[in-house]
């Protein structure tokens, strides 16, 4: 280990950038493949948007064949794609502002019905950005302005500071 600030194996002062899945911290400067990621974080999202709805598919078809009936099978579709819109919905403003943790445990199961939603959110975002990029960027650099302004050294003795009215002696 180094003594020099910057150089790796030594912690640099102030905060710290938040990883992002798939991406770590490669997000601040865009260093590490970051292009290369998106692409693939994006295109793996389709394939597997895709591929789920293609299980959807053999899904409805069993239904079909178990005979079921029309009611059942337009309400499969439409439970389906209820779902898929409100997860997408849900995701996508989750990219700008942090989620409430109790309400994200107690849709657990609506997000995984509206998986193929959560995907194609995802593979949306990447286009642009790293999911989540800009919340954990414009939080990362508040935090940095704050740090800066702790560590920032006054210049003078603040008991020496004049007063703005005459003194009486």
């Amino acid at each position: 280990m180094s003594d020099e600030p910057g150089t790796p194996g030594t912690p640099t002062p102030g905060p710290r950038p938040e990883e992002i899945r798939f991406f770590g911290t490669t997000w601040v400067d865009h260093s590490g493949n970051y292009g290369l990621r998106r692409a693939g974080v994006g295109l793996g999202a389709l394939v597997l948007a895709a591929a789920g709805c293609f299980v959807l598919r053999f899904a409805y078809q069993g239904l079909a064949m178990a005979d079921v009936g029309s009611f059942v099978s337009i309400l499969l579709i439409a439970a389906f794609a209820i779902c898929s819109a409100l997860a997408y919905n849900r995701t996508w403003a989750g990219f700008s502002e942090r989620p409430d943790p109790e309400k994200q445990a107690a849709l657990r199961g609506f997000m995984a019905i509206g998986f193929v939603g959560v995907l194609v959110a995802y593979a949306l975002r990447c286009l642009t950005e790293a999911p989540g990029e800009k919340l954990r960027r414009r939080e990362y650099e508040t935090a940095q302005e704050q740090y800066e302004r702790r560590t920032t050294r006054r210049t003078g003795n603040p008991a020496k500071k004049k007063s703005g009215g005459k003194r009486k002696n």
